[in-house]
């Protein structure tokens, strides 16, 4: 089966969705504001087909079927925690799985969705790297994850999503194409205001010189995970190609844009990275860019032996960054009993489809 031709109206950015619902519309003798009606379907309402647009005559929604592509992801598994935290496992039209999690706290609920079938990044860490990289997203797969979560949130009463990281599958800077557009459509079409989407990244330098050119002000988290670079090319192999002291001028620059803050993620394993003397060069980064810290226990994964940081060692790393004048948090996991926490999205999936 080859790839539908029709355009995903979920993939094109607002201001592109309505001039090209209005040409259509134009072509065939209806009115323009129809284009804002259908606007309105796909970004303030779950219908997930042309046919549910009620106030649209029959033979348009008919039309719009054949000139446009609306879809979403099928949930393969959904899986709940414990911790009320819910794992969806989406299969894409073409069979690909990508993941996205559902977070509550409090009065928040924070969506983590992914930007790519896989990663090519490779930390070692992380359970996505492990199967390899299959495919970058389309911008209608990425904010698909959001309007189908939102769908399944509001009928679980879980109410609305207050907040977006692209923290799932993938390296988000690394598919800039797709990431760029889905940011737009995330704010401008659905909504969403920016300082509540967070874009994470372990350190794509071009990629962070491009978000600090934006007008919004999307959040940017860096998986830093060691202070020091011989140690960070331990953890992340793209450190050898964007080097600690690059990655930091490129911080400053998007530091520099105003507005934005940073978000140091810092997976503290056991004698890896979690050595007291790298506490105060970790808090000396941080400090330079006021940046928040995450300090997050490692989560077990397939086929690797490592153990979190000791709660002590942790607590001690806490102290020190908080003495200087970072501010920093301590991640309470969540969503391990269904490897939906940080580091373990799709491992054991696909561990149990190769089986």
């Amino acid at each position: 089966m080859g790839e539908d031709p029709r355009p995903d109206v979920l993939g094109m950015e607002p201001e592109e969705l309505k001039r090209r619902l209005a040409a259509h519309f134009e072509e065939r003798d209806e009115p323009r504001y129809r284009a804002d009606q259908v606007a309105r379907w796909i970004y303030r309402s779950d219908v997930r087909h042309f046919s549910e647009m009620t106030n649209i005559p029959v033979p348009a929604r008919e039309a719009l079927e054949e000139a446009f592509l609306l879809q979403e992801p099928e949930a393969d598994r959904t899986s709940r925690s414990n911790d009320g935290t819910v794992k969806h496992l989406w299969k894409l039209q073409d069979g690909e799985l990508v993941e996205s999690v559902l977070i509550p706290s409090g009065s928040r609920l924070t969506l983590c969705l992914s930007s790519q079938a896989g990663c090519a990044m490779g930390c070692t860490f992380c359970a996505t790297g492990w199967a390899g990289f299959d495919r970058q997203l389309t911008a209608g797969e990425i904010t698909a994850q959001y309007r189908a979560s939102l769908r399944w949130a509001r009928e679980h009463e879980y109410g609305p999503i207050t907040n977006v990281v692209y923290m799932g599958m993938g390296e988000p800077l690394a598919n800039r194409a797709s990431v760029h557009p889905s940011l737009t459509i995330l704010n401008r079409g659905f909504g969403l205001g920016a300082r509540r989407i967070t874009v994470s990244t372990v350190g794509v330098v071009p990629g962070i010189l491009e978000l600090a050119k934006r007008s919004e002000q999307f959040g940017l988290a860096l998986s830093l995970h060691a202070p020091e670079s011989e140690l960070r090319r331990e953890l992340i192999p793209l450190e050898k190609r964007y080097p600690l002291p690059e990655l930091m001028d490129a911080l400053r620059a998007f530091d520099a844009a105003g507005g934005r803050r940073i978000t140091f993620e810092y997976t503290m394993i056991r004698d890896v990275n979690d050595g007291p003397e790298l506490a105060p060069a970790l808090a000396e980064l941080a400090g330079e860019l006021r940046a928040f810290v995450n300090l997050i226990p490692y989560n077990p994964i397939p086929y690797r032996d490592w153990k979190p940081s000791l709660p002590e060692r942790i607590e001690s790393f806490r102290a020190t960054l908080e003495e200087r004048g970072v501010e920093v948090a301590v991640r309470e996991p969540r969503g391990r009993d269904i490897d939906a926490a940080c580091g373990q999205l799709r491992g054991n999936a696909l561990a149990q489809i190769g089986e």
